[in-house]
């Protein structure tokens, strides 16, 4: 499978294997096995978490529920789970916008430029069936490198204590 392949498969479905906005995260790890720990996403609470396997970064909200997904792209290699996307799970990088744009038309995958998130040096667009974003830097003189994609939450809020679960 090539990295365009996988990127088009989670803009048209909006998952990769048992990942999707909110996922179990015991049915993630049980699949995938134990991921990195990045840490929290803020320095007051516990939760929300963000995990990694490999480039594929998921943020766990504190009901254990996988409340984002993101691809980073931006390195020299793409590295994602191998048992999900076979192989060895290692992409080159470097995906310009023109064959990002032909990969997806090529799926049958609608999209659209997604203004709140061009500006500057950057432009993104968003792929219709899942709302999925691939956000490009442009660099002086040269075509739109991918930068990350990513899967948009499904809206859940945990942000109401409840009992037994950490904060």
């Amino acid at each position: 499978m090539e990295i365009l392949d996988v990127l088009t498969g989670m803009a048209k479905t909006g998952r990769l294997g048992p990942v999707f906005s909110g996922a179990d995260w015991n049915d993630v790890t049980a699949t995938l096995g134990e991921p990195w720990d990045i840490g929290t996403m803020s320095r007051n609470r516990k939760w929300p978490r963000l995990f990694a396997y490999g480039d594929l970064e998921l943020s766990v909200c504190r009901c254990r529920k996988v409340s984002l997904i993101c691809v980073q792209t931006w390195r020299d290699v793409v590295e994602l789970p191998p048992s999900i996307v076979g192989g060895t799970g290692t992409f080159p990088a470097g995906l310009r916008h023109t064959a990002v744009v032909s990969a997806l038309d090529k799926a049958g995958c609608s999209w659209a430029p997604y203004a709140p998130l061009t500006f500057g040096n950057q432009c993104s667009l968003a792929a219709i069936p899942s709302g999925a974003n691939f956000t490009f830097e442009i660099a002086e003189g040269a075509e739109a490198v991918l930068n990350v994609m990513g899967l948009p939450g499904d809206g859940h809020d945990c942000s109401t204590p409840t009992a037994g679960q950490d904060h």
